[in-house]
C-alpha cells in the first residue's frame, strides 16, 4: 500500500500520547487527522500539541470520517469492544489499548468482527514489560536449557495499601471488567513463552472495599487488592500467580520458570538463570538478534501495508488472556477450578 494511512484517534490517554501518536507520526506516509476524548478541551490540547487538525465531538464521528481508514483506540477497556468491532465493520483497521475488553464475551465478539473482515487488520497493544527478553527465553526453553517445565512462578509488588487513594479507572469493575491488575499482561506473556492454561484457581481479597470516584461519590471496589491464582498448564507446568497492592517491601520477587534441569528469572528488566549445580543464577546476556523492544505503532502500520502480521498482539491471543482473568474471578466466586477453553454460556 503506497497511500497515506490517515488515524483517527479515539482516547488519547498516557499511552496513546507518549506512545502511540508520536510512534505514528514518525512513521513516513503517515498521517493523524483527528482524536476524539472524553472531553473536547482535552481533545483540544492534544491536537495542539502534535499538530492534529481535526477534533471529534463523538467517537462515532471518527469512523464516519471518510478521510480516515485506520483507528487507535486509547480508551480504557468498556469501550474497546464498541469501539473495534464498529470500526471493522466499516472496514478500517484497528489499533486497540489493552487490555482487549471487559469480558471474554466481548472479546470473542470482536474476534468474531475480525475473522468475518479479514481484510482488516485488527491489533493489541501488548505487553510490553518481557519484550526485550522474550526470544530469548523460547530459544532457551526449545534448546532444554530448562529441561522439562516443570513451574512458573510471578509475583507482582505493588507497595504498601493506599486506603486513602481515590477510584482509579483499573480498580472500577464498569470501566476494567474482570481485567484485575497487572494479571492479563503477565499472562500473556506466559502464552508466549509456554502456551496456554487449562484450569484456573483463586483467591482474592479486597481491603478497601469503597473509595471516592473522580466526583467525590462513594463506590464499591470489585476488584481485589491482593490476588493468588494457581493454574494448570497445557504443557504440563504449575503457574503461581500473585498480583498485590498491598505486599510492600517484598524482595526476591519477579518471574521464576523452574524446570528440570535449570531456572530463569526475569526481573529488573533482566534475565538471569542457572543449571543443576550452579550455586547461583547469573545474568544472561540477550544477542542483538534476539532482543525484542517496542515496536507497535511500525508493526500496525506494516500489517496494513502489507508487510509483515501482527504478532504483538492478536485477537486470538486476546481472547486466551481474556478467558483467563474472567476464569479467575468466577473461581473466586465459586471456590474451585475453572476449565480453559471458558465455557461462556455459564
Amino acid at each position: 500500500m503506497s497511500e497515506t494511512i490517515k488515524v483517527g484517534i479515539i482516547g488519547a490517554g498516557t499511552n496513546t500520547t507518549s506512545r502511540h501518536i508520536p510512534g505514528l507520526q514518525a512513521i513516513p506516509g503517515v498521517e493523524i487527522v483527528g482524536v476524539c476524548n472524553r472531553s473536547y478541551e482535552s481533545a483540544q490540547r492534544v491536537a495542539d500539541q502534535f499538530g492534529i487538525p481535526r477534533i471529534y465531538d463523538n467517537w462515532v464521528d471518527v469512523l464516519d470520517d471518510e478521510d480516515t481508514n485506520a483507528i487507535v483506540i486509547g480508551t480504557w477497556p468498556y469501550m474497546h469492544s464498541r469501539c473495534s468491532i464498529a470500526a471493522i465493520e466499516v472496514g478500517k483497521h484497528v489499533m486497540t489499548e489493552a487490555r482487549m475488553a471487559r469480558t471474554a464475551l466481548e472479546a470473542h465478539m470482536m474476534l468474531d468482527a475480525s475473522q468475518a473482515n479479514p481484510d482488516v487488520v485488527a491489533q493489541i497493544v501488548p505487553s510490553p514489560m518481557t519484550l526485550k527478553v522474550d526470544n530469548t527465553i523460547k530459544r532457551l526453553i526449545a534448546e532444554g536449557y530448562l529441561g522439562e517445565v516443570l513451574a512458573l512462578d510471578i509475583h507482582h509488588a505493588g507497595g504498601f495499601l493506599d486506603e486513602k487513594e481515590g477510584l482509579h479507572w483499573r480498580m472500577n469493575f464498569d470501566y476494567s471488567g474482570y481485567n484485575i491488575q497487572a494479571l492479563g499482561i503477565y499472562y500473556e506473556a506466559v502464552l508466549r513463552w509456554v502456551g496456554e492454561a487449562t484450569s484456573v484457581m483463586a483467591m482474592g481479597k479486597t481491603y478497601v472495599k469503597m473509595r471516592k470516584d473522580e466526583n467525590g461519590l462513594m463506590r464499591p471496589v470489585r476488584i481485589p487488592q491482593h490476588l493468588d491464582v494457581i493454574a494448570d498448564m497445557a504443557c504440563g507446568a504449575q503457574l503461581h500467580l500473585q498480583q498485590s497492592t498491598v505486599n510492600g517491601l517484598m524482595q526476591g520477587g519477579g518471574v521464576y520458570l523452574f524446570g528440570s534441569e535449570g531456572t530463569l528469572r526475569f526481573f529488573g528488566g533482566k534475565l538471569y538463570g542457572g543449571k543443576k549445580g550452579s550455586g547461583e543464577l547469573q545474568e544472561i546476556k540477550i544477542p542483538e538478534n534476539e532482543m525484542g523492544g517496542w515496536r507497535v505503532e511500525e508493526e500496525f502500520i506494516n500489517a496494513i501495508r502489507g508487510e509483515e502480521v501482527i504478532t504483538h498482539t492478536a485477537f486470538d491471543d486476546g481472547v486466551k488472556y481474556m478467558e483467563f482473568v474472567e476464569a479467575v474471578t468466577r473461581s473466586m466466586a465459586k471456590n474451585r477450578a475453572i476449565p480453559l477453553p471458558l465455557d461462556l454460556d455459564l
